[in-house]
């Protein structure tokens, strides 16, 4: 029987299905939902999909109904129109499928001082005397000026011909909206001015809908990072960037696009508007950072692995592309170095590890893994380029958080004993579920240190070599059976020892053991959800008591926050970016050595 491959994304589930099969049902095979509820018979268009690669049947008679010309020949297709005739690379929109993933966008919130960038003033325009000829943003500007003390005040260009119309409609009475010495907008009375804090990761985008008078949190939400299709990691996306502009333009309209999805629902939720956000604060990496908006991205690539930019910047936001307030700003904190962006400025300030006085290390877990040590008055850090087998990507039956995957597993004996989002029937794992697998094989004896898998009465010879299966053919959804292969174990040794390997430099660099660290704190989506005890058990972390062990959540996401809520706490995002001492990994002569070692399983 002959079968093809086919990568979901940005679900990232893979399926190796017979040739002849629908997408559709490969989907379902795979634990990818799908909507179709006209139960794949073309009449209800909503299992819309585009192929990305790979080769593909003619459309068919629903699908021209259903796409235009232009559509078909960009690659979109109903999934249960298309039959696999060979390898195949799906991306799978929001709108197509029928459960969400769980997108880690709570972090621990620090209390600071309410000192928006934003200003909201209550103005009511006297009513206009008979020989009162001023026009009204005249009258807007004294108002503003004798009661406010607001001088001079320049007002944004977008925003000039909405004023006069504005403020006859209500009867001259409005919120105005400034930014330093600019009015960027008017409100009606009652409305406060909103912001977004927003977390541009390389997988998955969060943001915070917050009011700016209070500084209350209204909606968190969160999606899949659109730029996935070009490039799981950062380095497959700097390639599609280089190969010229429109690639890059892709890039960056796919991660905008997505923003301002994002903005709009969240807004929808509490019954407002885009366009009454005046601010945004974005973080992120240096690669999504200069993606998002549009700078070279060459030479991040390259050693010595340079940005183009690492100064805070405030740009209007129409120039970003973000369609929120006319006047509206967008304001990105500072990088440290081409590996180490925003994301953990933001992370460092969030979680206050800048000034701890004993020894912290910081783990923000992601694709790439942000390290950073606090010990006697120094910040080291280094960025690990751990790989996306944490989000279930190289991983036979891997997949992201999405109901169904295993996230929490043990073994004893020969009985196997997992929990699945949402309570669902396994369909996969991931990453906490993977990391837990590797970690109740080596405490059974079923690996050693090197990642061998032994003899067991689960581990059978499957095509790529030995495989431990976790759910036997029938028991999980759909009927599927969850294994995990010794190429898996290998992904793993892999993705920890990069974060290990960084952890041990930066101790060494400064002179310490492990026994030396108070604190281990540990951020970011997948270390949200990892068993500590899993984690020190393959020894992807330090082996200390778990009493010292701080998971904090989407701590770059509550730093950008803080920032949207606090000119001071962006002032000290840009000191805490000058204190940090960068290391550059790839040039340090002690990184095989140490990689070497800790892709060991103790």
């Amino acid at each position: 029987m002959v079968t093809h491959r086919v990568d979901f994304e940005p679900v990232g589930r893979r399926y190796a299905c017979p040739r002849g099969t629908t997408l559709l049902e490969a989907a379902r095979r795979a634990g990818v939902g799908i909507v179709s509820v006209c139960g794949g018979r073309g009449t209800c268009g909503h299992c819309r999909v585009r192929i990305l690669d790979g080769l593909a049947p003619p459309p068919t008679g629903p699908e021209g109904e259903v796409f235009s010309a232009e559509e078909l020949a960009a690659g979109y297709r109903l999934a249960c129109q298309v039959e696999v005739l060979s390898d195949l690379r799906v991306h799978v929109p929001p709108t197509s499928l029928t459960t969400p993933q769980r997108i880690q966008v709570e972090g621990r919130e620090l209390a600071v001082p309410l000192q928006p960038a934003v200003r909201c003033y209550k103005v009511a325009l006297p009513p206009r005397a008979p020989q009162d000829l001023r026009p009204e943003l005249t009258r807007l500007r004294d108002v503003l000026a004798r009661e406010y003390g607001l001088e001079r005040l320049a007002v944004d260009c977008r925003l000039l011909p909405r004023i006069p119309l504005r403020l006859q409609e209500w009867d001259g009475v409005a919120n105005a909206v400034v930014r330093g010495g600019e009015l960027i907008d008017l409100l009606p009375e009652g409305r406060a001015p909103l912001g977004l804090a927003v977390d541009l990761g390389t997988t998955k985008i969060a943001a915070h809908l917050v009011d700016l008078t209070t500084g209350e949190t209204l909606e968190a939400g969160g999606v899949m990072n659109p730029q996935i299709a070009y490039g799981e990691d950062v380095i497959a996306r700097i390639a599609h960037a280089m190969e010229g502009e429109e690639q890059a333009e892709e890039l960056r309209q796919a991660a905008v696009g997505a923003v301002n999805d994002l903005a709009g629902e969240l807004c929808a939720l509490v019954g407002r508007a885009r366009r009454e956000i005046a601010e945004a604060v974005v973080v992120g990496n240096t690669a999504m950072h200069h993606l998002f908006l549009g700078l070279p991205v060459r030479q991040l690539g390259l050693a010595p692995y340079l940005a183009a930019v690492i100064d805070p910047l405030d740009l209007k936001a129409r120039d970003v592309g973000l369609e929120i307030a006319p006047g509206g700003y967008a304001h990105l904190l500072p990088n440290i170095a081409g590996f180490v962006g925003a994301d953990h400025v933001a992370m460092l300030l969030s979680t206050g590890i800048y000034r701890a006085e004993e020894t912290v290390v910081g783990l923000d877990i992601g694709t790439n893994t942000e390290v950073v040590l606090r010990a006697g008055g120094r910040l080291i850090a280094c960025s690990t380029a751990s790989g996306p087998a944490f989000e279930g990507a190289h991983i036979r039956d891997g997949m992201r958080a999405a109901p169904g995957a295993i996230e929490r597993l043990r073994i004893t004996d020969t009985n196997v004993e997992y929990q699945t989002i949402d309570d669902a029937p396994p369909v996969g794992l991931c990453g906490s579920g993977i990391l837990d697998a590797v970690a109740q094989l080596l405490k059974a004896g079923v690996l050693d240190e090197r990642g061998s898998m032994g003899e067991h009465p689960r581990v059978r010879q499957g095509k790529d070599g030995p495989e431990f299966v976790l759910v036997a053919q029938g028991e999980g959804g759909d009927g599927r059976e969850v294994v995990i292969t010794r190429a898996d174990v290998g992904e793993i040794q892999l993705a920890k020892g990069a974060m290990r390997a960084g952890v041990n430099i930066l101790l060494d660099e400064a002179g310490l053991s492990a026994e030396d660290v108070d604190k281990i704190v540990i951020a970011g989506a997948f270390g949200t959800y990892v068993d500590v005890d899993s984690a020190v058990t393959v020894g992807m972390v330090p082996p200390l008591p778990l009493s010292r062990f701080v998971q904090v959540g989407n701590a770059a996401a509550i730093g950008a926050k803080l920032a949207l809520i606090s000119t001071e706490q962006r002032a000290l995002a840009e000191e805490i970016a000058r204190q940090v001492e960068y290391i550059e990994l790839t040039n340090d002569p002690r990184f095989v050595g140490q990689f070497t070692e800790a892709m060991f399983l103790r």
